[in-house]
């Protein structure tokens, strides 16, 4: 079966820097790290990559898999000519991390998974929230997604940043959101944890109540390299709700990552 086909937004950074791969989460766009990229783009190459049928990237032709969206992800990286790369991502984002990490251990050099758990809660659930999205749309879901994605002081203080996702909501693309609920449904790595040898951080949203402090935690013990962080006052959304601290985190996560880590060369993502 072939990869999916994915958006890649235009690079951010010196063309000679290390590049970094960013992932978004579920029902969002490449727009959730658009206050942490440019603060990355200091020190690294940064390149957001999209969903099927999410922000710019065609509708899914087919069902596909986690695995495969990671398979797309390294298709892209070879035909740029890039043998190693960092990487951060949020919800499914964090889990395409996680497969990376434990599959391609040679091509990450470390991996930040934000809000994600090495397999969800409920695989049923997720089947079912695919169901409701293909006879109601993915508009359904949005008062909920307030609740779920931000934090109380998000919802009071930023409501430019939650319209702005609750349009990418809208906007994506029913039945590929409801593929993708059915990727995450098929997703469950965690007695592989001890396989993943690249160095992964682990973060969490204060407030975040789809992923709770525990499953960061969880990756965190169980994985070769690992470490916990809590970000404040966030919840499910954390690099668009605390954009300055999310972007610290990396900085310095990243910036630990052994300086034998290549560049590019000049080649873009």
């Amino acid at each position: 079966m072939p990869t999916p086909t994915l958006a890649f937004t235009h690079p951010l950074g010196p063309a000679e820097a290390v590049p970094v791969l960013l992932g978004h989460s579920l029902g969002t766009c490449a727009a959730l790290w658009s206050g942490v990229a440019p603060q990355l783009a200091g020190s690294f190459q940064v390149v957001c990559w999209e969903l099927p049928g999410h922000g710019h990237s065609p509708v899914a032709a087919t069902h596909f898999t986690i695995e495969d969206l990671s398979d797309a992800l390294i298709e892209h990286l070879d035909a740029q000519g890039i043998s190693q790369f960092l990487y951060a991502g949020v919800s499914i984002g964090g889990t395409v991390g996680l497969d990376l990490a434990l599959r391609y251990p040679d091509r990450v050099a470390a991996a930040a998974i934000v809000s994600a758990g090495s397999s969800v809660d409920s695989p049923a659930a997720w089947a079912e929230r695919a169901a409701a999205v293909r006879a109601n749309g993915t508009g359904s879901l949005a008062a909920g997604s307030v609740q779920r994605w931000f934090a109380p002081s998000t919802r009071a203080h930023h409501r430019d940043r939650i319209d702005e996702m609750i349009s990418a909501l809208h906007s994506a693309d029913d039945e590929s959101y409801a593929r993708a609920c059915e990727a995450l449904a098929g997703y469950d790595i965690t007695v592989s944890l001890a396989q993943i040898t690249p160095p992964v951080l682990a973060l969490w949203g204060e407030h975040d109540e789809l992923v709770p402090q525990q499953r960061s935690t969880q990756i965190a013990a169980e994985v070769g390299c690992g470490a916990v962080q809590c970000v404040p006052n966030a919840a499910h959304a954390s690099p668009l709700e605390q954009p300055e601290t999310v972007a610290g985190q990396l900085i310095e996560f990243f910036g630990s990552v052994p300086a034998s880590v290549p560049a590019r060369g000049g080649n873009e993502m």
